[in-house]
């Protein structure tokens, strides 16, 4: 277990641990999971194993299986892409209404966050990974409520699945987190400029190149 996570609620230290296997790849997609193993593994107990297991279902990053049975989530390549093209066109939305609707506050934290994530760019360790995927969902969950819609905010929170988003983050090269930032920085410049159809155009571009990224890494399907 991780030293920094110590000190943290039982139930806490094995969502973070868990989280941190399965974005790593310690515990691989499809991999069923027991909470008597996971227990043995983090020294603690099956109780805050197995809260640590229903928020992460809910996260995206394991899925229910039969009866009690749970396993590391996967995806398949056309589901993914599915996912990818709603997120594209709700985002895009979501980009469009925040140049409109998004006040100064908004916009500043928009800023903060380009600038924490270029903190951590390129990173050097996983802590790095982790605070730039938690900065990213900070600016995506900003943008969708800068646009002021609860209608949009509740299809985003089905369409948005979080264990793919973080998990993609860590398969990015360097090239592909700069260009994110990049893409960052510009969809913030354009709600500041109030540029509806700027925002809703880098955001698709965004996500097209997340779908790109996360899309390449996925296992070719097997062949008869």
């Amino acid at each position: 277990m991780n030293d920094e996570n110590a000190k943290l609620p039982a139930a806490e230290q094995a969502y973070l641990s868990i989280r941190r296997a399965i974005i790593t790849g310690g515990l691989t997609q499809g991999e069923r999971l027991t909470e008597q193993r996971l227990a043995a593994d983090l020294s603690l107990s099956r109780t805050p194993v197995r809260e640590a297991i229903s928020r992460l279902i809910l996260e995206g990053f394991v899925e229910k299986q039969e009866g009690y049975s749970t396993r590391v989530a996967g995806f398949q390549v056309d589901e993914m892409a599915q996912i990818f093209e709603i997120r594209r066109l709700l985002e895009g939305y979501a980009a469009r209404r925040a140049a409109k609707l998004a006040t100064p506050d908004q916009i500043a934290a928009l800023r903060q966050l380009c600038d924490e994530m270029a903190r951590h760019t390129p990173p050097k360790s996983q802590h790095d990974y982790e605070q730039i995927a938690a900065a990213n969902e900070r600016f995506h969950r900003i943008i969708a409520e800068a646009a002021r819609s609860p209608r949009l905010l509740a299809l985003l929170s089905v369409a948005v699945d979080v264990g793919m988003v973080v998990r993609t983050y860590h398969l990015y090269s360097e090239a592909d987190l700069q260009r994110s930032l990049g893409h960052h920085r510009e969809l913030t410049d354009a709600i500041a400029a109030r540029g509806e159809t700027w925002a809703e155009n880098v955001m698709s571009a965004h996500i097209m190149a997340a779908a790109s990224v996360a899309l390449a890494h996925q296992p070719a399907p097997p062949t008869d």
